[in-house]
């Protein structure tokens, strides 16, 4: 595809058909119920996430929860099994909170003695934020910030020496049926963000360090799971793959599909480069531009120049890696000639843009900039990350979401970007829209058809 045409039309209207009927069967069938069940959500009428006191009462009353049935066979499987001294929870997304403390409420009451421990993407927020210290005593007996592997492994008596790294277990996991065309293999080689000085980030309000795995390893590990689960696609979920991590696989190769997200770098600006990323099973990249107004990116400490941004997009097209774009509207720094100016940018590299994300900006409860500014809370909800705040330029979420829908949405070339979006899965299925219409890359391997015995996975 040259640089001249647009950006292809959905090759797969019946993945688009399916999961939207799936979806909306999952919600008839929850129905007559508190809650609304979707492939990607989970709504309750009564209980907020947001509100430890709801988070509570879905523990206290796990029956209540739609998957009880399935939660119940898991826990009476698990401690009959195991008998464990430890139990660890993960929750990574909001949605899952409700359900998580319902599991947790029931290991509670099958097995008082256990010791539960919260943690995951999520609970780390809380952990740094609204929840310094445990309002789910009573529920959860830790709350762990960051990795806690080690933490829960000392809780039971167990010691990893620091110098050794082990692979990620998947194995309990890999029979489960999802709704993508193979296994997908989720792997995170660093936490926090090497960059971790852009103004609007979660990360930099939270003050999470950057700790990384040696790329060597890295590649060494994915082989290794490579060989025993062979997965169709690698999902690096770094905040942003290193430069050291990119130059590793561009010179070694993985021989299987990966993508993740990346900053702009010189690197990425080299034809020869992103090449070699390609040939190393790079299918797509996922990059936060944020901005078409280099005075937004600068007064948000981004980092990036817009003419290297330009080239980049430039490269990885011409080297067939996908990209999926990243826009943030209503920031501080940004006014409603700024977002024309990101949209000007947007619509002058439509033919180099494979999906698009359009985000509102949201202030993190606990940054500078929400102590620079007159805030306001969303609700009484006391677990809320974010706040509302008085923009400085009168760019207030209203005008950004008109702006948006009026304009934004309504231009050509950004509609046709956006009907390429896959429903619900966005990015996660992306990589397989653009396998499904250029091929795997030069050297790896993916099966997008499953075992029928087995039926589809992620």
């Amino acid at each position: 595809m040259s640089t001249l045409e647009a950006a292809p039309a959905d090759p797969s209207p019946a993945a688009r058909r399916a999961v939207i009927e799936i979806d909306h069967a999952l919600g008839v069938l929850s129905g007559g119920r508190a809650c609304r069940v979707g492939l990607t959500t989970y709504r309750h009428e009564n209980l907020s996430p947001l509100r430890s006191v709801d988070l509570i009462a879905s523990a206290e009353n796990p029956e209540e929860n739609v998957f009880f049935p399935y939660l119940d066979t898991l826990v009476s499987d698990i401690l009959t099994r195991h008998a464990p001294d430890v139990v660890g929870i993960s929750v990574t997304f909001l949605d899952q909170a409700l359900t998580a403390f319902a599991l947790a409420g029931l290991v509670r009451e099958r097995a008082p003695r256990v010791r539960i421990v919260l943690g995951g993407g999520l609970v780390t927020s809380w952990v740094k934020g609204p929840c310094r210290d445990n309002p789910f005593a009573g529920v959860a007996d830790e709350l762990v910030a960051g990795p806690g592997e080690e933490f829960v492994l000392g809780l039971a008596g167990i010691r990893k020496p620091a110098a050794i790294s082990p692979p990620p277990a998947y194995e309990p996991f890999t029979g489960n049926a999802y709704l993508s065309p193979g296994l997908v293999l989720p792997y995170a080689t660093s936490t926090g963000c090497y960059w971790g000085r852009c103004s609007f980030c979660p990360e930099k309000a939270e003050g999470s360090s950057f700790v990384a795995l040696d790329p060597s390893t890295v590649i060494e590990q994915v082989e290794t799971l490579h060989e025993s689960l062979h997965p169709c696609l690698v999902h690096f979920t770094d905040n942003a793959m290193s430069p050291s991590l990119l130059r590793s696989l561009a010179h070694r190769g993985l021989g299987v599909p990966w993508y993740g997200f990346a900053r702009v770098t010189p690197e990425l600006a080299d034809p020869d480069f992103c090449r070699s990323l390609r040939s190393s099973g790079c299918v797509m990249l996922q990059l936060g531009i944020e901005s078409g107004d280099q005075d937004v990116l600068d007064e948000l400490h981004k980092g990036i120049r817009l003419e290297d941004a330009s080239v980049v997009l430039t490269s990885l097209h011409e080297a067939g890696i996908g990209t999926y774009v990243y826009l943030l509207f209503g920031t501080p720094a940004e006014n409603e000639a700024s977002a024309r100016r990101t949209l000007a940018f947007t619509e002058a590299h439509a033919p180099l843009i494979d999906f698009l994300n359009l985000a509102v900006f949201t202030m993190p409860r606990f940054s500078e900039e929400a102590a620079s500014l007159p805030t306001y809370d969303f609700s009484e909800a006391d677990l809320s990350l974010y706040r509302g705040f008085v923009h400085p330029r009168g760019w207030d979420r209203t005008r950004v979401r008109r702006f948006l829908d009026r304009e934004f949405r309504q231009n050509q070339a950004v509609a046709r970007i956006l009907r390429n979006d896959p429903p619900f899965f966005t990015s996660s299925h992306a990589p397989f829209f653009l396998m499904h219409r250029r091929g795997t890359p030069p050297g790896t391997s993916a099966r997008l058809v499953p075992d029928s015995a087995s039926g589809p996975r992620s």
